[in-house]
């Protein structure tokens, strides 16, 4: 194969055309399709659709742990034994707090999050009345990721002024019993397509390296695509000591971006989002996943840090990308620039440092 391989595909992505299974496969791990030239076809299509604008989304957990899910990948999960902070949901006048902070820090999205199977009824009426009152106090997209919902719930939070439900899928329909046995894949499916209903945008992916093949990789995409999905949050699996599940193996940088290059051909128009673990798997190359990916989390995920702002947003702009908000990338990175401590400071090399062996 060629570089003339991976134009096609960019071509065929563009034309709203699905890659064949063959060529998905080729994404994932051909020696004959070269990464440089992958990503560059996955941007053309990017470009397209999402020019050079980064959307940068904010997670509040704003309940945390007590989960009678038992997904192995989850700290939260009734079979971990990992060390978290558990409480019940935050005060209202908190988590509105931590959405004006959010929107203050550039974000686009805020993206509130609940542990547990889902919410009982009286507990979708609080959620309602909650984005209520942050839509009517803040100018940002609300997204809400809280478990199993209804269609009757869905509605009741589109009406409140939801703009996003998100649901991850994880894995495929065949790998999902190897990751959780306490719900099903069709269980998800019924959550995204009660949202679907509702008219609310769906924001559903997936977490690789849970020990998956790539045919359950191309299955998410293909399902993804197949719900219209508008937003799709790619994770790279952090291992979490006290967690159940047991990893096949390490992810590399270059496999997640073949990743990330097969999502945005297989869904040209959705913001697909560089999720939790883009530190600990891209890790040198993180930069590189802007040019399929539009979107990224900030200030970490559920329960583990990721990078702060400031070397987030210079990430962003030294890569010739800017940020879909109302504040300049520029104003934001000024921000508190005093106090910064983290920056390079150039200085001159001692005689020590010339002539190491001296000093012995």
């Amino acid at each position: 194969m060629t570089k003339t391989t991976v134009n096609i595909w960019a071509e065929k992505s563009l034309a709203g055309e699905p890659l064949t299974h063959e060529e998905c496969m080729a994404c994932l791990k051909s020696d004959e399709i070269e990464l440089l030239p992958l990503l560059h076809a996955a941007f053309q299509v990017r470009k397209a659709y999402w020019k050079n604008e980064v959307t940068i989304h904010i997670i509040n957990n704003v309940q945390n742990g007590n989960c009678p899910e038992t997904c192995s990948y989850c700290a939260q999960a009734k079979t971990s034994e990992a060390g978290i902070a558990d409480y019940a949901i935050k005060p209202e006048s908190e988590i509105i707090a931590e959405a004006k902070r959010a929107y203050d820090q550039g974000a686009y999205r805020y993206c509130m999050v609940l542990s547990g199977r889902g919410p009982a009824p009286r507990r979708v009426d609080k959620l309602a009345e909650l984005i209520s009152k942050i839509k009517q106090t803040v100018p940002i997209e609300v997204c809400l990721s809280s478990g199993l919902l209804n269609e009757e719930s869905t509605k009741k939070l589109k009406a409140a002024g939801l703009d996003r439900l998100n649901h991850n899928l994880n894995t495929s329909e065949s790998f999902y019993p190897e990751i959780c046995d306490s719900h099903t894949f069709q269980d998800r499916m019924q959550t995204l397509l009660a949202g679907q209903a509702a008219g609310l945008g769906l924001c559903s992916g997936m977490i690789v390296g849970l020990g998956e093949k790539q045919e359950d990789i191309i299955d998410v995409a293909f399902k993804l695509r197949e719900l219209g999905t508008v937003s799709i949050p790619v994770n790279f699996l952090i291992p979490i000591e006290g967690t159940t599940l047991k990893t096949a193996g390490t992810l590399t940088p270059d496999y997640c971006l073949r990743v990330l290059s097969l999502f945005r051909f297989l869904n040209p128009k959705a913001e697909i989002r560089i999720a939790a673990g883009r530190e600990v798997n891209l890790r040198s190359m993180q930069v590189l996943a802007l040019y399929p990916a539009n979107s990224l989390f900030m200030q970490g995920y559920l329960n583990t840090t990721g990078t702060e702002k400031d070397p987030t947003l210079q990430m962003i702009k030294d890569a010739g990308f800017d940020i879909r908000s109302d504040h300049g990338i520029d104003a934001l990175l000024d921000q508190n620039n005093e106090t910064k401590t983290d920056t390079y400071e150039v200085k001159m090399k001692t005689l020590a440092d010339l002539r190491p062996e001296l000093q012995v």
